[in-house]
């Protein structure tokens, strides 16, 4: 893979995430001389990319030999199909759907909390579901000050993780319900406007949420910590960008929650913004457009010893989606020019260490769920429906997660 100069493909480059990956390359100066946009059904259409319109081809075997990496922000079965053929070209493929994460040789990668992972990839890296992303971003560093016994998870996850037809729902069915009109529900099994839905995804004979198992399993890959105590439950709200998550974090030391604010603060990727008597505390609001995930409402549990309560938002779409995806990709080339690519020994899939990766990056638009097929348009995510490429949460129709 050549250092400068790369062809960047990206597949679902229509929908949602798609979107967004191609601003972040641009946003973050990525070193490719141009990029392939793919689609399931190119139909004449062109994205903008460093001010010149690319025009769009049709995702298919022949257009994975004239690119150097692949970012996919597609369903996992489109994934499933493409990603191998990819990689067997000798094509490096990031993933942004649910397809490959829990495999044990591939890697799940948050470049801030696991770059060591990514060492002896076999060109499959899975991107993580958008609200693990996040979380990890704040467990990390807890984890290093005073080790983790339990973590318990409660999520508020915007439409946009779904994808652009559940943005669209939300916007249409609130105009309906202020003029009084009927409000048309085709994405999600409930009416979304002025309501909160606590089911992402399909549920299984225990009666988690697919969303919520995911958040459960990849947390514990990512860090490396198979025994990790985590529980999730997993809520759509009524907000068009930006996750939020409320975290419980039982500890095996005492931190404190000034000391709990200042490991935080020093975290590459992490802001903190906690001052709740004066109303400064993190919204959706300010995590939109771009990649910074944002620490609040840190104080004591006190339903235990070492306890500590903490609100978690960051948008979706970028560092949830768009932006980890580059910035893995990033970290290959890094890699490449060390010589520790795809022959450099694997560490396996949760690695370890962390690095300064943490750069917020410019900001911009998103849990498109890499599932987002790649129209962006309809799909009920993977957030929703178990496919987000057009969602958010790398499963849901078309968003990603």
């Amino acid at each position: 893979m050549r250092a400068n100069g790369l062809i960047v493909g990206v597949a679902g480059a229509t929908g949602a995430v798609g979107t967004e990956m191609l601003r972040v390359l641009e946003d973050r100066d990525f070193p490719c001389d141009t990029v392939v946009p793919m689609a399931s059904e190119s139909g004449g259409r062109s994205v903008v990319f460093r001010g010149h319109d690319v025009p769009v081809v049709e995702l298919a075997e022949s257009a994975l030999d004239c690119v150097d990496i692949l970012l996919m922000a597609t369903s996992a079965s489109v994934s499933e199909a493409f990603a191998p053929r990819a990689a067997a070209h000798g094509v490096p493929v990031i993933d942004n759907s649910r397809a490959f994460r829990m495999d044990s040789d591939v890697p799940l990668i948050v470049p801030e909390v696991n770059p060591g992972a990514l060492v002896g990839h076999g060109n499959i890296i899975a991107n993580p579901n958008c609200s693990t992303i996040q979380t990890v971003l704040a467990l990390e560093p807890i984890r290093q000050a005073a080790g983790l016994v339990r973590v318990v998870l409660s999520t508020y996850q915007s439409v946009s993780g779904t994808g652009t037809a559940a943005i669209e729902e939300l916007e249409e069915q609130s105009r309906a319900v202020l003029d009084g009109d009927p409000a048309v529900t085709r994405v999600y099994p409930h009416r979304i406007a002025f309501n909160v839905l606590p089911a992402i995804d399909i549920f299984d004979d225990e009666g988690h949420s697919r969303e919520e198992t995911k958040m459960m399993r990849e947390t514990r890959k990512i860090m490396g910590l198979p025994g990790l105590r985590v529980a999730a439950t997993c809520v759509r709200v009524p907000v068009f960008r930006g996750h939020a998550v409320s975290m419980n974090v039982e500890t095996e030391t005492c931190l404190s929650p000034d000391a709990c604010r200042e490991v935080l603060s020093r975290a590459p990727g992490v802001a903190v913004l906690d001052d709740p008597s004066a109303d400064v505390y993190p919204t959706p609001l300010d995590s939109e457009g771009n990649d910074t995930t944002w620490v609040g409402r840190v104080r004591r549990d006190p339903s235990v010893e070492n306890g500590l309560m903490l609100w978690v938002v960051s948008d979706n779409l970028r560092k949830g989606a768009a932006t980890n995806a580059v910035q893995v990709a990033e970290l290959l080339l890094e890699q490449e020019i060390d010589g520790r690519g795809a022959d450099g020994g694997s560490q396996g899939a949760t690695g370890g260490g962390r690095t300064g990766v943490g750069d917020t990056g410019a900001p911009n638009i998103g849990e498109v769920h890499t599932d987002v097929g790649d129209t962006g348009a309809t799909g009920t995510g993977s957030e929703q429906s178990g496919d987000p490429n057009g969602a958010t949460d790398t499963d849901a129709g078309r968003a990603l997660s």
